[in-house]
């Protein structure tokens, strides 16, 4: 996910994205202890995205 993508959108939308993401994440990590996960490098991707998704929301709160 692209930082420009994300400036687009409302905060809503952010806090919106954040849960949804968290919700794969958990996702993830249960696949990932049944070994069902093919590709691992999702997980960190993932997590990136939120960190961006969280920093961009405390940008706007300042």
């Amino acid at each position: 996910m692209k930082i420009d993508e994300l400036k687009n959108m409302s905060k809503d939308e952010l806090n919106k994205l954040v849960s949804d993401l968290r919700a794969k994440l958990l996702k993830f990590n249960f696949d990932l202890a049944d070994n069902k996960v093919k590709d691992v490098s999702q997980i960190k991707k993932t997590k990136k995205d939120v960190a961006r998704v969280l920093t961009l929301l405390k940008q706007i709160k300042q």
